[in-house]
């Protein structure tokens, strides 16, 4: 109950917070792709749907596959400053608002990643929100290693706590990690 409502507070301050961001993003994505938000159906807790927003970084044609299959040459140069500063997870704090996702918690795959939902059920990481930031992401650790990336969010669940929660919050606004890298 406690992160829950610390996931609110954060949200509902980081939307106000972001909101000039916010504007300026949308008005420069706009010009840039004409679609400047990004709104993919991801698993969720207990393996429910939801639709994840994020800021769009790359070209609108994309292929809904992970990230680290893209093609460099996907991104969009606004896109790649984004995906650099973490900016286009903002719209994530939507999520968070809704319920959807925690800010700490297991970054929430695909659907069509099928070793990678297997591993996460065989370590009940479905039990949980999923998160905008963890363990794995301040680690460096994503999608294109999907047992390590199942069990550093076992790992993460089961050390779960309030100063991990903060932590892994200061570590990643401190630039920890690197997100979801496109290998060339």
């Amino acid at each position: 109950m406690l992160i829950r409502t610390l996931d609110l507070v954060f949200a509902i301050c980081g939307l106000i917070i972001t909101l000039p961001l916010t504007i300026i993003i949308l008005i420069l994505g706009f010009f840039n792709t004409g679609s400047p938000l990004f709104i993919q159906t991801r698993v969720g807790l207990h393996q429910r749907p939801f639709q994840l927003i994020k800021f769009r970084t790359m070209k609108v044609n994309t292929a809904f596959i992970a990230t680290h299959l893209v093609s460099p040459d996907s991104v969009t140069p606004i896109g790649s400053f984004l995906r650099r500063t973490k900016l286009d997870e903002i719209p994530q704090l939507w999520n968070v608002l809704k319920g959807e996702m925690s800010l700490v918690g297991p970054r929430p795959c695909l659907f069509n990643q099928e070793e990678l939902i297997t591993e996460r059920q065989l370590r009940k990481v479905f039990e949980v929100r999923p998160g905008i930031t963890g363990l794995a992401q301040v680690s460096g650790i994503d999608m294109s290693t999907p047992v390590l990336l199942a069990q550093t969010d076992e790992i993460m669940i089961h050390q779960h706590s309030t100063k991990n929660y903060f932590r892994y919050i200061v570590q990643t606004l401190l630039g920890s990690g690197q997100g979801d890298r496109i290998r060339s």
